[in-house]
């Protein structure tokens, strides 16, 4: 960490064929032990099923299935007085579409069966209609801020 002043966040590559830095941290996302190549087929592949049965271009269907499923608040712990509350908070752009990828291959791995590529593209599918793991997640999210709102104003 710096002494002084913050990191500045370096510039993202875009991806090769949809020119976008989100998808370019979806697939880094996806990636297991290096195999970047392997995790750009499972992406474009999903990318590719879900813009054919949902008949829309996939940069579209990516930035709405991102949109749906990044949360607006959170929770965090914080201790006072011997006390642990959960703590709603807002969430930043950059942590809120990490949490969205994040959420999107967990519900992709937690599915039974068939490949990566197709799991993906279904959950991306059903991200897009608001429904799916993902977007569960988020809305749990919400609950746990919504009820814990009593705690706001420990946050500092």
């Amino acid at each position: 960490m710096p002494r002084y002043g913050r990191v500045p966040k370096r510039k993202k590559e875009k991806d090769a064929v949809y020119q976008s830095e989100q998808i370019t941290n979806f697939i880094n996302k996806i990636m297991i032990m290096g195999k970047k190549s392997k995790a750009e087929t499972i992406v474009y592949k999903a990318l590719e099923q879900a813009e054919a049965r949902l008949k829309k271009p996939a940069i579209e269907i990516f930035a709405a299935v991102i949109k749906n499923v990044s949360p607006l608040m959170e929770v965090k712990s914080r201790r006072v007085g011997g006390a642990t509350y959960q703590v709603p908070i807002e969430v930043p752009r950059a942590r809120s579409e990490a949490l969205a990828m994040l959420w999107l291959k967990e519900g992709a791995r937690s599915r039974k069966g068939k490949s990566m590529a197709e799991k993906l593209s279904e959950e991306m599918v059903e991200a897009f209609n608001n429904t799916g793991v993902a977007v569960k997640k988020r809305e749990d999210m919400h609950r746990t801020a919504e009820s814990n709102k009593a705690f706001a104003h420990f946050r500092w």
